[in-house]
């Protein structure tokens, strides 16, 4: 596999989840990664899985502070060299609090990992693959931010952001050879929302996860890292300012009555 030979990326969120399944294609497609999550256990067993400390690098760091993000970039530099990839993933649920009773706190916690942290990979990251004239931002949002029903206020909002985020971005490095797009995951098993996937099976209704959506299953981290894989590749060189839903079908309809049967 070679899809991306002699490419240099940095995924945050790897710890786990998307995050680990993209680090994992990646370096499979042959490129050199930094691995970037506050989870710095789960981020050893994420290059354990890769297993060739050649093409893996792991950094402990807080991917929604921009200090980390600068020095991330700056280590990854040392080490490899100049990013061609920048995967933005990292993210948290904000959980299930009620609207009317939620934080102003609540909100900034939600907003600073989601969408602040996301655009300080696009503004540092940037820079350094406007020098050499091209490069692929990829961000993590989710359908979420589409679609109301599936995640809480600020989650949702804070989605909806970053899909944002992407399209602003994409036009604003106009002509530098840039491209930011975004991928909108629809129901996924990540260590977000494990939790919903262990209560359905505690209560032996597993097969009711996903039903919503046309295909009628939740989707696995690997199907949304094939999607960054493409964004990352040169394979998508004229795809840019996009947000791809990747999600059995779910935010293709409206809500609706399933016919009697």
């Amino acid at each position: 596999m070679t899809r991306l030979t002699d490419k240099i990326a940095v995924i945050t969120g790897a710890a786990s989840g998307i995050g680990r399944a993209g680090a994992i294609v990646f370096a499979r497609e042959g490129a050199r990664v930094v691995i970037v999550d506050r989870n710095a256990e789960g981020l050893a067993e994420t290059a354990d899985l890769i297993g060739d400390g050649k093409r893996i690098h792991a950094v402990a760091a807080d991917a929604s502070r921009e200090d980390a993000v600068k020095a991330v970039l700056a280590e990854t530099q040392d080490v490899f060299g100049v990013p061609d990839i920048a995967f933005a993933n990292a993210g948290v649920s904000g959980g299930t609090v009620p609207l009317l009773e939620q934080t102003v706190e609540h909100w900034l916690n939600v907003l600073q990992v989601n969408l602040i942290g996301t655009f300080l990979m696009v503004k540092h990251a940037a820079p350094v693959m406007i020098a050499r004239g091209r490069g692929s931002i990829v961000l993590t949002a989710s359908v979420a931010g589409l679609r109301a029903g599936a995640g809480g206020t600020p989650y949702s909002a804070s989605k909806a952001g970053v899909i944002s985020l992407a399209q602003a971005a994409a036009n604003s490095l106009s002509g530098t050879g840039v491209r930011v797009n975004a991928i909108c995951p629809g129901l996924i098993e990540t260590g977000m929302t494990r939790p919903l996937f262990e209560l359905a099976r505690e209560r032996g209704i597993s097969h009711e996860i996903g039903r919503l959506n046309p295909l009628q299953r939740a989707g696995k981290p690997e199907e949304i890292a094939a999607m960054a894989l493409f964004l990352a590749s040169d394979e998508s060189s004229y795809v840019n300012g996009q947000a791809f839903a990747v999600d059995g079908g779910l935010s293709s309809a409206l809500p609706n009555r399933k016919p009697v049967r």
